[in-house]
């Protein structure tokens, strides 16, 4: 007689055919672990740093760029090496992209079959209903990722060739076009790009690559697919509205807000300002680069941006937060509920209860997250601004990595904090209680009660 282990035992099952059975959120967390693991290795070894440092600083600057970050304890272009420079750009484009995306052609490049429930973790992060097009789907995205950065590496190394030796200046455009591709926001320029404010076609063009990268690969695929508005998806649509709205009315308040302000936009000229400001809308809801100083910004601003980390990009993009798409689920079930709908209801679509209800927990859990994670740093660092330490933490839960750069000063516990934060905001809040929780289906039901809320 064969015994087989209990899928409730035990996560991981391998039978004859070599089919690895394990939960879809056990296969994105354990793959972004080993590669945060691999990645800290790398970047400690002596070829990788112009001076020694410790494995606790290679992990966390490991788990920036795997998460797509940018939070640093320490300036990357004083302590890396060239090595290690590329090494961290690595480690970007694979977070960026996503191990879901390597996992599954490497499963199919060896004819190995994967299991359903990774069948359903790939139609999910692709957005696709059909099994045989996930491989060609995997494979688009790869190749639009590196078509779209070559181009633009291509174009900003020849424009920066203008001051910089040829070697340098596509070296430059290579490294910030990929932080900026992959929403990192990871710099090699003192004060970020600040010192690029009056370059207004290099901004342009790195906003262009953060917005890129931000819409998600599936909205990129439905573009160069059907290339008429009226053909494209419903999602697609609104996530291409929602991001010009956003964009517009960020730029235009945080000009507003910093105008005035002697320490950010009022000693530029009318033009810097408006490129400033416009950069600041886009890299905050995103990307981690800054054009002009964060902490010196009013709180008004400060708190917009905050409220753009927590909305975040688009689902399947390497930009994180609760997504784009979860915000619009949002505010479309809220309208519902004050016009007496019993139904989600959007562009004459039907939300299912399902999606509410996901989004809807996405939303609890990553506020849960951001709430226990500033507790935790207080605790421990209960002499940094308040105002920072919020800033801090917001920025660890949704990857945007812009800071008021309180976190090389932190202690250690804090520091493990934020690269836990880290993670578990790039992995996506719900996945990782999916993982910790065993999924039960229990067939009793229940009466409904009456009970108060509101």
């Amino acid at each position: 007689m064969k015994i087989r282990p209990s899928r409730d035992r035990f996560p991981f099952q391998v039978d004859r055919r070599t089919t690895l059975n394990a939960s879809p959120p056990a296969v994105l967390a354990l793959g972004f672990l080993l590669l945060i693991l691999l990645g800290s290795v790398l970047l400690s070894l002596p070829v990788s740093t112009q001076r020694p440092i410790g494995w606790f600083d290679a992990l966390f600057m490991a788990t920036s760029a795997v998460t797509v970050s940018g939070l640093a304890v320490v300036e990357p272009a004083t302590t890396f090496t060239t090595t290690g420079q590329v090494i961290l750009t690595i480690l970007v484009q694979l977070g960026g992209l996503g191990i879901i995306t390597f996992a599954v052609l490497a499963a199919q490049s060896i004819q190995k079959r994967i299991s359903l429930n990774q069948q359903a973790l790939a139609l999910e992060a692709f957005n696709q209903t059909n099994v045989g097009k996930i491989h060609q789907t995997a494979l688009a995205v790869i190749k639009i990722s590196a078509a779209i950065q070559i181009i633009t590496i291509l174009i900003l190394g020849l424009w920066w060739t203008r001051h910089d030796p040829w070697r340098e200046a596509f070296y430059q455009a290579y490294f910030h076009v990929s932080m900026a591709f992959n929403n990192a926001g990871i710099s090699l320029y003192d004060q970020s790009l600040r010192s690029m404010v009056p370059d207004t076609f290099s901004i342009l063009t790195l906003s262009l690559m953060i917005i890129l990268g931000g819409l998600g690969f599936p909205v990129l695929l439905d573009i160069l697919q059907k290339r008429r508005w009226t053909k494209l998806q419903l999602y697609t649509r609104l996530i291409l509205l929602g991001t010009l709205a956003l964009n517009v009315v960020g730029f235009l308040a945080i000009w507003a807000f910093e105008a005035n302000n002697p320490a950010t936009l009022e000693p530029l000229p009318i033009g810097e300002q408006a490129t400033a400001a416009w950069f600041q809308a886009i890299a905050t809801r995103t990307a981690g680069f800054s054009t002009m100083s964060v902490v010196d910004m009013h709180d008004s601003s400060t708190m917009l941006m905050m409220m753009y980390m927590f909305i975040g990009g688009g689902s399947l993009s390497t930009a994180s937060g609760i997504k784009l798409g979860t915000f619009i689920v949002l505010v479309a079930a809220v309208f519902s509920y004050i016009r007496h709908r019993e139904e989600v209801v959007i562009g004459g679509r039907t939300i299912s209860p399902a999606i509410t209800q996901k989004a809807l927990a996405l939303a609890f859990i990553t506020s849960v997250w951001f709430v226990f994670g500033v507790m935790f740093v207080t605790i421990f660092d209960g002499h940094q601004p308040f105002r920072s330490v919020l800033f801090e933490v917001m920025s660890a839960i949704t990857t945007t990595g812009m800071g008021h750069g309180i976190t090389p000063e932190l202690t250690r516990p804090s520091q493990a904090m934020l690269a836990v934060l880290m993670f578990v905001g790039r992995l996506g809040p719900l996945t990782l209680v999916y993982t910790i929780a065993r999924r039960t289906r229990s067939r009793i039901r229940y009466p409904e009660t009456p009970f108060q809320v509101g």
